[in-house]
């Protein structure tokens, strides 16, 4: 009889499996003496805490977290765009939708995320801390993860709140960072657990029979404040339910001219030269410049168009704009408006959103306008008097106020 035996295991795939086995093997047992306070065995005796309800609790958050990263996303490449994206202008109240779901569902993840980490606080003082490098491993990343997550919420309320002081760095490139590392971490964490957590809502169950708060009753509580929290703040974003945003940081028709304001003439720095009467409008082309003052903007065909300013704060209004199309203005300089892009540019002299680049989609548009007048009457100069840019399916922070200069690009 001839035998067959498996080659000897050399180079990298020995390397790899000593390794693995090296990362798995079982760490030292720590000293019994540290076994105090949190740490001592069955000191957490809540019969609430399950393998089940935190599954149901985390599936909730996975959820939420996975809706308000996407609409985040599209909201940073929006404001951010690389060369492959593309952002129509129709319908006018697609971002309107996208931002304020963002809000509601980072808002509404508050109570998931803090009755998900009631459920499984315990594992945090479980001994041994470590059983192997693989499991350090693995509570390190559940401690990125749970990290990220609590940034994102804190900054998030910070940011709807406009209450900038407690954070120094750029909201915007913070929260768009660790929304990528929260991301990340969830994946893994769903990689790791999900065959636990399949288990545990398959595998059927019966609720022991105790005094005081079920399973059911605190997945009912739990579901009631993420409901109260999102009604009593979508109003900003939902007109019909403003009478009940009660806890919204802004309302949307609290402001001059029934519209709010972020950042005002003062605040900009702009005051004197918007209401200077030496004021122009300078359009330039490729070929051909034009320098208007406000008679020869008035004197142009005016358009009127109700479209909403939507904030990436969540809040969003509804206002009746009159003014000239941004389309015609090219025209003005023997541009095509169909295939150029605008770079559309504020008085003021610096700041991150002083300047936007308005695309061919946006530009074509007849909605897109250099407003002049909101709601029959000239802008008010903390909406942008004396002429401002208001474009379909556009974020607030686009909407460039006090414009000085439109540069219009052709393609070569």
């Amino acid at each position: 009889m001839v035998r067959h035996t498996d080659p000897p295991v050399t180079g990298p795939t020995r390397v790899l499996r000593r390794l693995t086995q090296w990362c798995l093997a079982p760490l030292p047992a720590p000293p019994a003496a540290l076994r105090r306070g949190p740490m001592r065995p069955e000191v957490f005796r809540s019969r609430l805490r399950s393998p089940r309800l935190t599954s149901q609790l985390g599936v909730a958050l996975g959820v939420a977290f996975g809706v308000c990263f996407i609409t985040g996303l599209l909201s940073h490449l929006i404001q951010h765009p690389p060369g492959w994206f593309w952002w129509p202008a129709r319908p006018v109240g697609l971002y309107r939708f996208t931002q304020g779901v963002h809000v509601a569902t980072g808002l509404a993840s508050i109570p998931l995320l803090g009755a998900k980490l009631w459920s499984v606080y315990p594992h945090l003082f479980s001994w041994p801390p470590a059983r192997s490098i693989a499991h350090a491993a693995e509570r390190a990343g559940t401690g990125v993860l749970v990290a990220s997550a609590l940034f994102l919420l804190v900054s998030g309320v910070l940011n709807i709140s406009r209450w900038y002081a407690p954070m120094p760095f750029f909201f915007t490139a913070g929260h768009y960072w660790v929304a990528w590392l929260a991301v990340g971490g969830l994946l893994v964490h769903i990689g790791v657990h999900l065959p636990a957590v399949r288990a545990a809502l398959t595998r059927p169950t019966r609720e022991p029979r105790q005094d005081g708060l079920s399973r059911r009753g605190l997945l009912g509580g739990v579901a009631a404040a993420s409901g109260l929290i999102t009604l009593t703040t979508v109003g900003q974003t939902i007109r019909p339910l403003t009478g009940l945003a009660v806890l919204a940081p802004r309302h949307p028709d609290t402001g001059p001219q029934g519209l709010p304001v972020n950042r005002t003439a003062d605040g900009a720095g702009v005051r004197a030269t918007a209401l200077d009467p030496a004021y122009r409008l300078r359009v330039t082309g490729p070929d051909r410049s034009v320098s208007l003052d406000l008679a020869a903007l008035n004197g142009l065909p005016q358009y009127t168009a109700d479209l909403p300013i939507a904030c990436v704060e969540g809040w969003s209004a509804t206002g009746t704009w009159t003014g000239v199309r941004l389309r015609d203005l090219i025209a003005l300089v023997d541009a095509d408006p169909g295939h150029s892009t605008a770079l559309v540019e504020s008085l003021q002299t610096g700041g991150r959103y002083r300047a936007c680049t308005v695309a061919p989609e946006h530009v074509v548009d007849p909605l897109t306008l250099v407003a002049l007048r909101l709601g029959g009457e000239p802008l008010h100069i903390d909406h942008g008097y004396p002429a401002r840019l208001i474009a379909p399916n556009r974020p607030g922070v686009l909407q460039t106020k006090w414009i000085s200069r439109i540069t219009v690009r052709e393609p070569r």
